[in-house]
């Protein structure tokens, strides 16, 4: 006779906790996927097993029994323990934590196998001989696989200076150990060229690939086939993380500073983290590797926390790109109302006619970015999300890019009446067709999140131009992520201002990151490249930064400004997020949990927390949500969090109370 403590698999803060079963399956583990009867109704429930016990020191009068065990589900002691620290570290319930885990899908009826990039070829079968830079990151690193040391590496590494060899070389290490691996990238679209490089060196019966676009029933087959041991390297997205292997020696992810590995749906966790909190689990390594690190990231390298490996030269010896910044203000002047520069025009027609490749990038889909009324000021949103509508040319109509509703462009202005409603700002729609325009002699593709819906989508434009199909490739964020194209001879940005407006801290870092990486695309080949940059605020240390190549210089300014602002790394960004039907409902619900989270703070708190703002993005469950940001300095987090968790589960588990809050810890 064993007792168990089981979480029941059940959305609601009620119900979030363990609860304590007699088990007659002498071999029942922690893990085990169970059913059980739940409640007074003693409804049949799923559950999964957090603790095994010999004996209860209490007797449990009316004590319950597990009613079955699905054995094909089983998680592992540290998968369950994870769980247990997301938690408590992201303040989600125990059932969040489990899903992340548990694989989606079902076994194929049909006896099928499910299993994508079967037939892929790989590329580069025969390892590169090893610079002397990276050689020399080899022998730091990897003496700590031979001896199964937990460490954090940071490579900082500028583009194109073979971070990708090195992931390979350090994997072998790890499978040599008899050892497993998992390697993570920001952006579904970058698998593909990971997995022919991955496949060419490793073969792919020793691979697996776990991302959102494959289908259910091929994320159901990957996971089998990861949990019962016959693959030893998993490659994916965020969500690979939470691959079911064993003994892992090293988990690695490339472009560690990209946004996207922050989860914005419950749970929402952060995937260094967990990376950190798994591998630790099995003495293993992690790596993160960027041409542009993290100021967080950096931050901890310096305080030692992480070690940081540098490579500062390209692997085939060809300098950084040529990079001239254009003044558009001195172009509006000039009497160029385009949106291509004189600069970025000739550029483009020469390295056309040398018969190299040119990408532009534009970090902003649709053909206008908004619908205004120029009598009244009237922007059309979204009546779910509350945010601006984009102009999409090619369903002619206006789009919502956070929940995908459309609705057709009025012929008036809803608000006046007025007839002077039109279309404004630039996408990479509209930057296609205008580049169609200039150049009609060379073949154009565009790869943003209008292009790739459908599956296989994403590789066909990437092909198309990897073997020169076509000549100009335009792009939104997607074409600056570690993509590597040997003919890119020019680069050229469009507007690198477009980040640095948005109502986020990191903007600054965000736009130097992405016009580094952007730029980073050209002279990946034997002649060096070209990057012109576009911008109405030039003077901006984040551009002048990117345009110089100079992460130091941009490192030291935007460190002063966030130590001055007591923003991240020198503290932790908590938002409670408060959401109701109705809005007055949702003020006060808000107005209510600022007080008692003042209240439980106290003093020391007095000046972090900030009072209760509408969130751009509304969801259509909840239409009014309110955020109240904390900032917690260094050392606070565990009083923050502990304060927080309690005023949440008692609105939350409280009785007909009309609104609800949730909790994102740095959130993006």
């Amino acid at each position: 006779m064993k007792y168990v403590n089981v979480a029941i698999d059940n959305k609601n803060d009620n119900t979030d906790n363990l609860y304590t079963y007699g088990s007659h399956f002498d071999d029942i583990q922690v893990g085990s996927k169970v059913t059980v009867p739940f409640a007074k109704g003693n409804r049949v429930r799923t559950g999964y097993v957090f603790d095994v016990l010999d004996h209860l020191e209490e007797e449990i009068k009316g004590l319950k029994y597990i009613e079955s065990v699905d054995e094909e589900i089983r998680l592992s002691t540290e998968m369950m323990d994870t769980c247990r620290w997301m938690r408590k570290r992201y303040l989600c319930r125990y059932i969040d934590g489990i899903n992340c885990f548990t694989p989606a899908g079902s076994v194929s009826k049909r006896g099928k196998e499910r299993r994508p990039y079967k037939d892929m070829e790989g590329e580069g079968r025969f390892p590169p001989q090893l610079t002397g830079e990276q050689a020399a990151a080899m022998a730091i690193m990897e003496p700590d696989i031979k001896s199964k040391q937990h460490e954090i590496f940071l490579i900082h590494g500028i583009t194109g200076s073979g971070k990708t060899e090195l992931y390979i070389r350090l994997i072998n290490s790890v499978l040599e150990e008899g050892r497993n691996a998992i390697v993570l990238v920001p952006e579904i679209s970058l698998t593909t060229q990971v997995i022919q490089r991955f496949i060419g060196r490793f073969g792919p019966d020793q691979i697996a690939v776990l991302h959102s676009r494959l289908s259910l029933g091929e994320r159901y087959d990957e996971w089998v086939r990861i949990r019962s041991g016959q693959v030893r390297i998993v490659i994916g997205a965020r969500s690979a993380v939470f691959a079911p292997l064993r003994d892992i020696g090293i988990i690695i992810l490339d472009e560690e500073h990209e946004a996207t590995y922050k989860s914005d749906m419950a749970p929402k966790y952060d995937t260094v983290e967990v990376a950190i909190k798994r591998a630790k689990s099995y003495d293993g390594l992690v790596v993160l590797g960027s041409a542009t690190p993290s100021v967080s990231a950096t931050y901890r390298a310096e305080q030692g926390i992480y070690k940081r490996v540098e490579l500062t030269e390209r692997y085939n010896q060809v300098a950084l790109p040529m990079v001239e910044v254009v003044d558009m203000r001195q172009e509006l002047k000039a009497g160029n109302k385009s949106m291509f520069s004189t600069a970025l025009y000739g550029q483009m027609k020469t390295c056309l006619e040398e018969g190299q490749q040119v990408i532009l990038f534009l970090n902003r889909r649709g053909y206008s970015t908004f619908i205004s009324c120029r009598e009244c000021g009237y922007v059309m949103k979204c009546p779910d999300c509350g945010i601006a509508l984009t102009y999409h040319k090619a369903e002619q109509g206006a789009v919502c890019h956070y929940c995908g509703k459309t609705e057709p462009l009025p012929t008036a202005c809803p608000d006046c009446g007025s007839k002077y409603i039109r279309h404004f700002g630039t996408g990479t729609e509209k930057v296609e067709e205008f580049t169609a325009e200039l150049f009609p002699d060379y073949p154009i593709g565009r790869l943003d999140l209008d292009t790739i819906r459908l599956k296989g989508s994403v590789d066909k434009i990437i092909n198309d131009f990897r073997k020169g199909k076509t000549k100009i490739l335009i792009g939104t964020q997607l074409v600056a992520k570690g993509l590597d194209f040997k003919q890119v001879g020019l680069v050229g940005i469009i507007s690198a201002d477009v980040i640095l407006n948005i109502p986020d801290y990191r903007a600054a870092e965000t736009t130097f990151q992405l016009v580094t990486q952007a730029a980073g695309r050209a002279g990946r080949g034997d002649k060096e490249g070209k990057v012109v940059i576009q911008t109405y605020n030039g003077e901006h240390y984040s551009i002048q930064a990117a345009a110089q190549q100079d992460y130091q210089a941009f490192y030291h300014t935007e460190l002063m400004v966030r130590q001055s602002l007591l923003y991240p790394p020198f503290s932790d960004i908590v938002q409670v997020i408060v959401a109701a039907a109705k809005e007055n409902v949702c003020i006060n619900g808000a107005q209510q949990v600022l007080g008692a989270l003042e209240r439980e703070l106290g003093e020391e708190f007095k000046h972090q927390i900030f009072p209760p703002q509408p969130l751009l993005i509304n969801s259509k469950k909840e239409h009014f949500r309110y955020g109240i940001l904390i900032k917690c300095p260094k050392g606070k987090r565990g009083t923050c969090l502990w304060a927080v968790d309690k005023i949440k589960r008692a609105v939350n588990i409280g009785k007909k109370v009309p609104f609800s809050v949730s909790v994102d810890i740095n959130p993006y």
